[in-house]
């Protein structure tokens, strides 16, 4: 396999590394040589300047894609037509007709792509998860989301960031994206989206404030407060059901690993809750455990452990958050091919 992109890649690196009996890399691609040069040392693996010379090698039967977001399509394209699985970092795409494309694409191939979104694989996320299934958490009432982060003028030094055209949106795109899609990982889709966005942060194009509102097809009602100028970095999740209210950590960059609190709304039923707790399984977490179930898709096309279903629906709220903000209006959920945004959200 092959890493494209040593920013975020490094990340994925240690993931791979992680499971050294499922994963060999065979080079590291970038055209800066110094930024990959110690992700080389580190996989004791080959250098790439371009990603055609890693994905012409004949051992390389996976891309990994870490390139920034505007690249993505063609990197994937290009996989697929190679007969290559991919691995892509989000967003995946830059509109549902893109990613529309990419599953026509597909159909009739092998070939498999796995978007990331490692924060579905942390251990508290899996209990409340758990805990739902058991039938102890009850209806899902409201959640409460908070992606307080601090980005300045440093962070946005990189050409591409900040820009409509390279990093396909702001503080929606890039930093909410992981709670929303925890989101539907827990209480599945969104019916609905009424969003207020705003740029009071950074001399920026896109976006760093938000404050939307979801209505969940199960009925919760969900509020997402977003910001890059906070004085720390900082994400929680709240949900209340009729039976549980769960609560994360304030970890911005593991919101669904350890330290969440579960909490009984009748304490005569917190020992259940409890039991279920210690009996959980504990196991690798983030990129670690996202690969580990990614190569069972690869070798034995087993289920993808994130969907192309789940990235299509990830860009579906993204597209409608920014309809919204425009229009000035609350949107109905699913988007197909005649609505507003379905052919890009970028203004």
């Amino acid at each position: 396999m092959a890493i494209a992109g040593a920013g975020i890649g490094k990340e994925h690196l240690h993931g791979y590394l992680a499971n050294p009996l499922l994963y060999k890399v065979a080079c590291i691609c970038d055209p800066d040589r110094q930024r990959a040069e110690p992700l080389v040392q580190l996989a004791q693996c080959d250098y790439c300047a371009t990603y055609e010379q890693a994905l012409n090698r004949s051992d390389v039967d996976l891309l990994d894609i870490c390139v920034p977001p505007e690249l993505h399509k063609p990197a994937i394209m290009q996989a697929i037509d190679a007969g290559k699985h991919v691995i892509c970092e989000k967003p995946l795409v830059r509109s549902l007709a893109e990613i529309d494309e990419i599953i026509d694409h597909l159909h009739g191939r092998s070939t498999r792509v796995v978007p990331v979104f490692q924060y579905r694989f942390g251990n508290d996320i899996g209990k409340l998860c758990a805990l739902i299934e058991a039938g102890l958490a009850g209806k899902p009432l409201v959640v409460s989301l908070e992606t307080h982060w601090n980005r300045n003028a440093d962070y946005y030094a990189v050409a591409w960031r900040g820009r409509w055209e390279t990093e396909l949106g702001g503080a929606v795109v890039g930093h909410a994206i992981h709670i929303h899609d925890l989101l539907c990982k827990v209480l599945g889709p969104v019916a609905e989206v009424q969003s207020m966005l705003a740029t009071r942060v950074n001399d920026i194009e896109v976006e760093d404030c938000a404050a939307i509102l979801f209505g969940m097809c199960n009925g919760a009602l969900v509020s997402s407060s977003v910001t890059l100028g906070s004085a720390t970095d900082q994400s929680r999740l709240r949900f209340c059901f009729s039976n549980l209210t769960a609560e994360s950590s304030r970890d911005p960059y593991n919101p669904g690993t350890s330290g969440w609190t579960f909490t009984a709304r009748n304490s005569a039923s917190q020992s259940a809750i409890d039991e279920l707790l210690e009996s959980y399984p504990d196991h690798n977490e983030g990129f670690a455990r996202q690969f580990e179930l990614a190569y069972q898709t690869f070798v034995a096309e087993a289920t993808e452990p994130v969907s192309l279903a789940d990235a299509r629906a990830s860009l579906e709220l993204i597209s409608a958050i920014y309809q919204s903000h425009r229009e000035r209006v609350p949107i109905r959920l699913p988007l197909g091919p005649q609505s507003a945004n379905y052919s890009g959200w970028l203004p």
